[in-house]
């Protein structure tokens, strides 16, 4: 699976989406401008040891992106969406693109990608929310269809019970 940030803005937000990108064996791409240094120690905090587990990658814009991704199946997050999350159908190579904190994603974007659109059902009138909850929820159901591909799906006690 693929996290895609454009042009996040708060670095604790990454930090977490990072660390769940860690334990989930996706891949982070970070689509500048950043609002933040990725030697933000608040970054780093939020990531904790998982920095050196990830696949990260960089890109200058969403062009850049969009070019060095080409043939990808892209879905974008936004409070726009007329379709739920839960009504689609996920691959284990798709992208999940989640626009910046204050704004969301580009609404020219969104608006030529409508099919590929999709929401988190909330109450209405809320804004939206938190980044790395949005990320962590849609993530995990895409990861859910895929049968937790990787992912170890049992734990166990330091003690037998």
């Amino acid at each position: 699976m693929n996290i895609v940030l454009v042009e996040p803005e708060i670095p604790q937000n990454t930090g977490n989406i990072a660390r769940t990108t860690a334990v989930t064996d996706s891949k982070l791409h970070l689509v500048r401008p950043l609002g933040f240094s990725t030697s933000d120690k608040y970054l780093k905090r939020a990531g904790l040891d998982y920095w050196d587990k990830m696949d990260i990658s960089y890109y200058d814009n969403l062009d850049h992106f969009f070019e060095e991704n080409k043939g990808g199946r892209f879905f974008y997050a936004t409070t726009k969406a007329p379709k739920s999350y839960t009504e689609f159908d996920y691959q284990e190579d798709d992208y999940f693109l989640f626009g910046k904190e204050t704004a969301g994603l580009p609404e020219e974007l969104l608006k030529s990608n409508l099919d590929k659109c999709i929401r988190i059902p909330m109450k209405e009138n809320l804004r939206s929310l938190n980044l790395s909850n949005s990320v962590s929820i849609i993530i995990y159901e895409a990861l859910r269809q895929n049968d937790f591909k990787n992912l170890n799906k049992k734990g166990k006690y330091k003690k037998e019970i």
